[in-house]
């Protein structure tokens, strides 16, 4: 299993510790989770909810790198071991998706992902002939969106996400023109209609790309030239010039990155 999560080397220094380890020094997240120090029962309900989902804690993983933060923490004296959790009403998740080929690992701390990996699973092969398009065993452009409707459903989509989507579309048919009533063009209507739209009313990414695969005319396997090309699109429309960390670009970077290790 290969989990591409960026990790910060965690030692506990000589001498007096003044500052907390935060979330923010051991994951790429940002906002009010980057400055709230990592705490024992944090570390306690991450690791719980791992078991719950593999049996047991990932070696090297998010509540291993959880644990260590709060475990120095704890005995510089700068939190306590019945500290309240930071976590909120949103609490801490690990959900894992089956995508053809694949199991996508989502890990979550107060609503921000703190771990996204994929680990491959065994494929049945299917008799007859297959093109070079859509080869049986490896991820398509079409399937990894399908993985965000599952994964980050939830979100209202924006215009970064439906320029994302617009890029996946042209990649997968190798057209350029947008297909109307496609999935390109549901994004962009949905995005319009979200800038004056309540928020509890509107259109999430689920209702775009749910059953990508049956509203895309053609499709094909998910390339790293693919993901870098789906990226670019969704970082150029977003005002902070930053992609969605489970967002469209980072499920077809998941899939390329599975494709290449598959020999895609």
């Amino acid at each position: 299993m290969s989990q591409e999560q960026p990790k910060r080397h965690l030692q506990e220094v000589q001498g007096q510790q003044k500052e907390p380890t935060r979330y923010g020094d051991v994951f790429p997240v940002s906002g009010e989770l980057a400055n709230k120090p990592v705490a024992p029962q944090d570390a306690a309900m991450m690791q719980t909810a791992e078991a719950t989902v593999f049996g047991h804690t990932q070696k090297g993983g998010t509540a291993a790198a959880m644990q260590a933060a709060a475990t120095i923490n704890e005995r510089a004296g700068l939190v306590s071991h019945v500290d309240p959790t930071v976590t909120g009403d949103q609490g801490v998740t690990v959900t894992a998706t089956e995508i053809p080929g694949a199991r996508v690992i989502t890990e979550t701390v107060a609503g921000e992902v703190v771990g996204r990996y994929a680990e491959a699973t065994p494929v049945l092969q299917q008799e007859g002939g297959v093109g070079d398009t859509h080869r049986q065993g490896f991820i398509t452009i079409g399937e990894a969106l399908e993985a965000t409707s599952r994964t980050t459903g939830n979100k209202p989509v924006e215009q970064s996400d439906a320029a994302a989507i617009q890029a996946a579309e042209v990649r997968a048919t190798g057209s350029t023109l947008v297909i109307p009533g496609g999935l390109a063009a549901q994004a962009q209507s949905a995005a319009t209609l979200n800038t004056s739209t309540r928020e509890e009313d509107k259109v999430r990414l689920r209702e775009v790309l749910t059953d990508a695969t049956v509203k895309l005319p053609a499709d094909k396997v998910a390339t790293r030239e693919d993901a870098e090309g789906v990226l670019s699109a969704e970082r150029r429309n977003n005002p902070n010039l930053t992609a969605h960390p489970a967002g469209v670009a980072a499920a077809i970077a998941a899939a390329a990155n599975l494709n290449e290790k598959s020999g895609a």
